[in-house]
């Protein structure tokens, strides 16, 4: 019998669920019945989409097919009826839908449950008998039939809804990679974009191009300055170098965008399934997911080196640390820097979120993800950015007590106001960017809904999908929006050049252009606050008394370190030549730190060798701190008050000698 059942139904003439010229509205209004198994009705006129959201009459015909056999073998006398009521409802008016009663469903359901059975099709849940009215009346209601009637009764309900978005044919994917567009699966956004044609895209190609070039000329200036002279830019300042290394790399990756245009965001086009080019989604396209790997990466790496460059600024200006204690802690910044990005990477490639963009052509996230935009991009974002203006404004107001605080000389006054300019400057051209590129994101992600409704309410009908019902507010993105965002993300990156340029880096690139390489030992940016006179000891001191200046924080052990009176000998480096080092003779005190962290001091040799004492022009002033630690004859005093003399009034630090090793023995005292 199930046998022959079967059979039956297979050569039963497939009139009964075939749709004559199936082809798509192109408006939705009440449309004639095209389903052959609807045909013989007392209405021929339905409207699509119907009550289980098909959007037009072929899927509604490919869904009934699981119904051929019951309704040929007629299992029910009310199962017909019950079908054409769900996939082919009777339209007199668009928008009033008449729905059938929970009867009639549920002796259709019952009166066919075993043949069901017998063919293996299981009742739909949308299709449940609880969904549908409580009443007992013959579908359609004769008031239905009446144009312009009133439905009086809860059997019939006029429905006036927005039925969402439909993908499309030519938007859809295959269900194995897993994309999602608009809240529907297997569907992708058009590509290059939804949003703007191919004149205002042509413009903003071009805009990303140039900017990125300009970045990437910036970036890497910085990153071959630092390759010159290694031990030019130690800490507090190295950071700067990975933060401009990082976007080399995001550089490089817009503009290999720009020339590669949608051929790595964009899926192609696929004429033979009607299928037009779509947004890349996931990590199954290789090219892609390395963009999206390094941009992502390189992004976040770049934002936490800046924090970075806070905290080593901080450490600096607050505790008085010194550059080899904060080098010391290198392999933990380091390890911060790459590993918190590498981790979130790794994370949004489990998670699948890769996301072409069409109008840059490189691939990022969040683009069409709410959620990903707001949980891996602004969320990292703002907290980097309120760690790092924490630091940054303690750093500086502390700066600006040593400033106010301690009596400096003129000359390291000025210093340290460049200091603070120039972090203060720096900092700005940083954050200016950085916080419009989250403005924009956040602007992105509270009006983009309105876009896609926008868009979809404008392109509704070409691609014959339901259009949205009572669009209240209709936005279409501004150009100029996209154009701040993408300039934003790639300036952010420029300030690192700011900071390397001076009268040295010209210097520097000129030997290094001319082959010639610099012969002195001495590099003279090593310490920019290290060496600030305690507090309690500048306050407390007796008048005409000198200041006796130590070093805190930094890794040498039992000696004194003995520099300027303030810590910014690096400005005085940035802005001047390497050849003028043999004006620096005075400070011959400074440590020269050898491999296994040890200091020895540095003599500069003229004609004789010979130290300078004291912070006075005059070396036998009765306050001087180291007049009495040697016993010079007459005609080495001699010689050095000359010397004094003829040498131009700067300021001339005091400090042990490598030479002198009497000072120690003779005097239990140290400056």
């Amino acid at each position: 019998m199930p046998l022959f059942l079967l059979v039956f139904s297979l050569v039963t003439p497939a009139h009964t669920i075939h749709v004559e010229s199936i082809e798509s509205h192109s408006e939705f209004t009440c449309e004639p019945i095209r389903l052959r198994m609807c045909q013989d009705l007392p209405y021929n006129t339905t409207f699509m989409p119907n009550l289980l959201n098909h959007y037009d009459q072929q899927t509604a015909a490919l869904a009934m097919e699981p119904f051929h056999p019951m309704v040929n073998l007629v299992c029910s006398a009310d199962l017909r009826m019950f079908l054409c009521a769900l996939y082919a409802p009777v339209c007199t008016v668009y928008g009033q839908v008449s729905m059938p009663c929970r009867s009639l469903c549920q002796r259709a359901k019952d009166e066919c449950r075993k043949l069901m059975e017998i063919f293996g099709v299981a009742w739909p849940d949308d299709m449940e008998c609880s969904r549908f009215p409580d009443c007992d009346e013959a579908y359609p209601r004769p008031e239905d039939l009446l144009t312009g009637s009133e439905p009086t009764d809860q059997s019939s309900m006029t429905v006036q809804r927005d039925y969402g978005f439909w993908c499309p044919r030519e938007l859809k994917v295959d269900p194995d990679l897993g994309y999602t567009f608009m809240g529907r699966k297997d569907c992708s956004a058009p590509c290059p974009s939804m949003f703007f044609n191919q004149r205002e895209l042509t413009f903003i190609r071009y805009f990303i191009g140039v900017v990125s070039i300009v970045c990437l000329s910036a970036t890497l200036f910085t990153f071959l300055t630092f390759l010159i002279d290694v031990t030019r830019f130690r800490y507090p300042e190295r950071p700067i170098i990975f933060y401009a290394v990082c976007y080399v790399m995001v550089s490089l990756v817009f503009f290999l965008g720009f020339l590669l245009e949608d051929r790595v965001a964009c899926n192609p086009v696929s004429a033979s399934q009607f299928r037009a080019s779509t947004i890349t989604q996931g990590s199954h396209n290789k090219a892609c997911t390395l963009f999206f790997m390094v941009l992502y990466f390189f992004t976040m790496a770049g934002s936490v080196w800046w924090v970075i460059l806070t905290i080593t600024w901080f450490l600096a200006a607050v505790p008085k640390w010194g550059s080899e204690a904060i080098e010391k802690k290198a392999l933990l910044f380091h390890a911060i820097a790459w590993g918190l990005p590498g981790a979130l990477t790794v994370t949004l490639l489990a998670l699948n979120k890769i996301e072409g963009d069409g109008i840059s052509g490189v691939c990022f996230i969040g683009l069409y993800d709410i959620d990903a935009l707001r949980w891996f991009v602004l969320a990292p974002l703002c907290v980097n950015v309120a760690v790092g203006v924490t630091l940054l404004l303690v750093g500086i107001v502390a700066l600006n007590r040593v400033r106010m605080e301690i009596p400096l000389e003129k000359e390291n006054q000025t210093k340290l106001v460049k200091f603070m300019i120039r972090m203060g400057v720096f900092s700005v051209l940083y954050l200016v960017p950085l916080l419009t590129v989250i403005g924009c994101y956040i602007y992105e992600h509270t009006y983009r809904s309105i876009w896609e409704k926008t868009w979809m309410e404008k392109n509704c009908r070409q691609y014959h999908i339901p259009c949205p019902y009572k669009v209240e507010q209709t936005s279409r993105p501004a150009m100029v929006l996209f154009l701040i965002k993408y300039l934003m993300m790639l300036v952010v990156g420029i300030p690192s050049v700011f900071w390397v340029g001076s009268k040295k880096t010209c210097f520097e690139w000129a030997n290094f252009l001319h082959g010639r390489r610099r012969k002195d030992g001495v590099n003279e940016s090593r310490q920019v606050l290290q060496e600030q006179p305690d507090f309690a000891q500048s306050l407390l001191r007796e008048p005409n008394t000198p200041i006796i200046r130590k070093s805190r924080g930094t890794s040498t052990q039992g000696t004194s370190t003995h520099a300027s009176s303030t810590h910014l000998a690096v400005l005085d480096d940035l802005d001047e030549p390497a050849s003028s080092v043999h004006s620096k003779a005075s400070y011959h005190g400074s440590l020269r730190h050898t491999r296994d962290n040890r200091s020895d001091t540095v003599v500069y040799r003229g004609t004789e060798e010979r130290s300078f004492h004291g912070s006075n022009p005059r070396i036998d002033h009765p306050l001087s701190a180291h007049s009495s630690l040697h016993q010079i004859d007459s005609h080495s005093r001699h010689s050095s008050q000359r010397d004094v003399s003829e040498a131009p009034p700067t300021l001339i630090t005091h400090g042990t000698t490598a030479s002198d090793g009497r000072a120690a023995e003779n005097d239990g005292t140290s400056a």
